[in-house]
């Protein structure tokens, strides 16, 4: 009799433990739902105002004209001084993968639910081609910048003994340091992405007013878009505290900002063009209630 009651009593309690880690469990995820779903209404909502968003067109410059000031009240000892800490290595250095790779997820779930046209997502998605073109052309020109105005020196105890080679290539062969104007391709690569993807995640606040499905997987991508975007904020702010000169770091901001203006800003409003973000998306009148409903 006692060694039934025993059993009886352990299943009891099993029973009422599974009961309680269930009932916690449907908690949770109702909780992380309605993070997700206000998180991405948030986010959409300040992505979307045009206010904002030319707002941010004045941080980033100032992040780059008066960011390498507070040189001078951090730790220079810090692991974001280094050129081979983490977030270099992995992120800054393979910036424009990630980028592509986050917001292409979003770019082709937003344009494809909308719109259920293989044609028109694949020319939305264009536009990362073109960006990527603009990257490595960008590139290739800071390459080019430096060989024309540089110079093959050889480091030596004493200091730099110049060498009479004419190009980077013998230069380096010899064993020897070429050097000359050095744009920063890491603040013009992040200066980019940064209105890139603040470009193209701004059509989520349209999106979502026009009640079409945006579910959870969407909101999810979505919000690891504006992780991604901040992300990049903060290494742009640590690139120009701690690396490069001044006015490299001002002149590949500067390239960035206008390889997003002949793009973004110009060509893509015309109809020859990948079009801008949203063209042709929304021809569906606005549901003033849908962004109540949730799917």
């Amino acid at each position: 009799m006692e060694r039934g009651l025993g059993v009886g009593t352990g299943t009891g309690l099993g029973a009422r433990l599974r009961v309680v880690l269930g009932w916690l469990l449907r908690v949770l995820l109702w909780l992380a739902s309605a993070l997700l779903y206000f998180g991405s209404e948030q986010a959409a909502r300040l992505l979307g105002s045009p206010c904002l968003r030319r707002l941010y067109h004045a941080w980033l410059a100032a992040v780059v004209i008066f960011g390498p000031l507070l040189q001078f009240r951090v730790n220079p000892r810090t692991i974001f001084a280094s050129h081979g800490n983490f977030f270099n290595i992995k992120f800054v250095n393979s910036a424009w993968g990630w980028t592509c790779t986050f917001l292409g997820g979003f770019v082709l779930l937003v344009v494809f639910l909308a719109t259920r046209r293989v044609a028109v997502t694949a020319r939305h998605l264009s536009r990362l081609v073109v960006g990527a073109a603009v990257w490595r052309g960008a590139g290739r020109a800071f390459l080019l910048i430096e060989d024309l105005t540089g110079s093959c020196f050889e480091p030596l105890p004493q200091g730099l003994l110049l060498h009479e080679l004419p190009d980077r290539r013998s230069c380096l062969a010899a064993g020897h340091q070429w050097r000359g104007y050095t744009v920063s391709s890491h603040t013009f690569l992040l200066t980019f992405c940064c209105l890139l993807m603040a470009e193209e995640t701004a059509v989520f606040a349209r999106y979502l007013a026009h009640g079409l499905p945006a579910g959870a997987p969407l909101r999810l991508v979505f919000l690891l878009n504006v992780l991604l975007l901040s992300l990049w904020n903060f290494l742009l702010l640590c690139t120009v505290i701690y690396f490069h000169r001044y006015t490299h770091k001002v002149v590949g901001a500067a390239v960035g900002t206008f390889a997003w203006h002949l793009t973004y800003g110009s060509w893509y409003r015309q109809p020859w063009s990948p079009g801008s973000p949203g063209h042709g998306l929304f021809t569906h009148p606005q549901c003033p209630h849908s962004r109540l409903q949730r799917d």
